[in-house]
């Protein structure tokens, strides 16, 4: 007598249309009912082998979830505006994931079905970024570093069973060789920076390694100058603007509208854990923002009411916040006027944190001043600069040279 096989076993058969057909249960679907998937070849071993495939596939939880048959496109867009958005993300990060999206990958690679999307189709993507549109390499590395995160959620949800952006080989980016300012090129820059306003601004950055951010988002109720320690809390952001004249103004960019109205916020909570710290102030640098707060006490008694009082430590003459843009200008300006080589901004972060490697400081205490999360970052921002390279050469001299010379002292006294 025949027995009845188990709910949910897996039949194979051969169809009326004269070929074999399999059909596994690989779970449920969302409203309740079994998900049973339907495979069809040719010969009887095929649609076995094809069927064996899909059991084991289940049980390793690799089956692709039943639902809306996502497209590339409908599921950035999904992600991009449901997902991957502020505050679970910053908004600067949720902007370059969008531009991505948009300039990028849906129009190269938006119309293939998400379960199909291959290696090669991402790797040709960003071929052509770079020898058909002239874009650089690190521009196709960020567009590979967000369909990365994009597909990542879709394998998480199981609307794929892999991700072929880990599979892509990535753009190839150089790291940018950084040469960090010498000593003298350090005192240069501060011996000019105190002749111009805001000249504590510098020293903060050459010798505490602040972000442009951070720096710019210091308040006075941040600073203890008489414990000489400083508290990073907050950052300052780039402002971002959108029209408000309903796109007549005929602009492109919204930060020329006349009408302009700024879409986020001032500042923002540092970063991450590590980036919300005390810092330890030299008594040289104390000195210096106590004479810059009696510089900006005489600023506020001669705006008189045209001053606001918003507590930045780093001021237009009036006391409102100091832009990033004008702030980057007067960096620049003051390269020029210390006749100092031309550098990023950024750069000043890694001079002070190669200053710390030349003076010894132990990594943890680095690390702590830095606001860095991960002992890898030192690799990133301490170089070893040729004052570095000499004192190890004069090191390694006396460590296995030493008693030759002594020995030749040693021969010279006996003749």
């Amino acid at each position: 007598m025949a027995t009845r096989r188990p709910n949910g076993a897996s039949s194979i058969y051969l169809g009326k249309d004269g070929d074999w057909h399999g059909r596994v249960t690989v779970g449920i679907k969302d409203d309740g009912s079994p998900d049973r998937r339907h495979v069809q070849r040719k010969t009887e071993a095929e649609v076995i082998a094809a069927v064996r495939k899909l059991e084991r596939d289940r049980d390793a939880g690799a089956v692709r979830r039943a639902g809306q048959r996502w497209t590339v496109e409908s599921w950035l867009m999904h992600w991009i505006e449901n997902i991957a958005v502020p505050p679970a993300i910053s908004d600067y990060t949720h902007d370059g994931y969008r531009r991505d999206i948009k300039v990028h990958l849906v129009p190269c690679v938006g119309k293939h079905r998400l379960e199909r999307l291959q290696p090669e189709h991402l790797e040709k993507l960003y071929a052509a970024m770079q020898k058909e549109k002239g874009r650089s390499a690190g521009t196709a590395h960020h567009v590979h570093r967000t369909i990365r995160a994009a597909l990542n959620e879709a394998v998480r949800r199981k609307y794929l069973t892999s991700n072929p952006a880990t599979q892509a080989k990535a753009p190839n980016v150089q790291e940018i060789e950084v040469e960090p300012y010498d000593v003298d090129e350090v005192k240069r820059l501060l011996k000019v920076a105190g002749e111009r306003r805001n000249s504590a601004r510098w020293a903060i950055a050459l010798a505490l390694g602040l972000r442009q951010g951070e720096a710019l988002g210091l308040k006075w109720s941040h600073l203890d100058l008489e414990t000489g320690t400083l508290r990073v809390r907050r950052s300052r952001l780039r402002p971002k603007f959108a029209h408000g004249c309903d796109g007549t103004c005929g602009r492109q960019k919204a930060g020329d509208c006349p009408q302009r109205i700024q879409v986020n916020p001032d500042t923002k909570d540092t970063k991450s854990r590590a980036g919300r710290r005390v810092v330890g102030l030299p008594p040289q640098l104390v000195a210096l923002l106590e004479k810059h707060r009696e510089e900006q006490n005489a600023e506020r008694v001669a705006a008189g009411e045209a001053w606001k009082d918003e507590g930045w430590v780093f001021a237009k003459p009036n006391g409102t916040a100091l832009a990033p843009a004008t702030d980057y200008h007067e960096w620049k300006r003051l390269l020029k006027a210390a006749g100092v080589r031309d550098g990023r901004l950024h750069d000043a972060r890694h001079t002070a944190s190669t200053v710390l490697l030349i003076l010894g400081v132990p990594e943890r205490t680095v690390m702590s001043i830095m606001g860095w999360s991960s002992t890898a970052m030192a690799a990133r921002y301490q170089h070893v600069t040729d004052p570095i390279r000499r004192a190890v050469a004069q090191q390694v001299d006396g460590l296995l040279w030493a008693d030759q010379d002594d020995d030749k002292k040693a021969d010279g006294e006996g003749k």
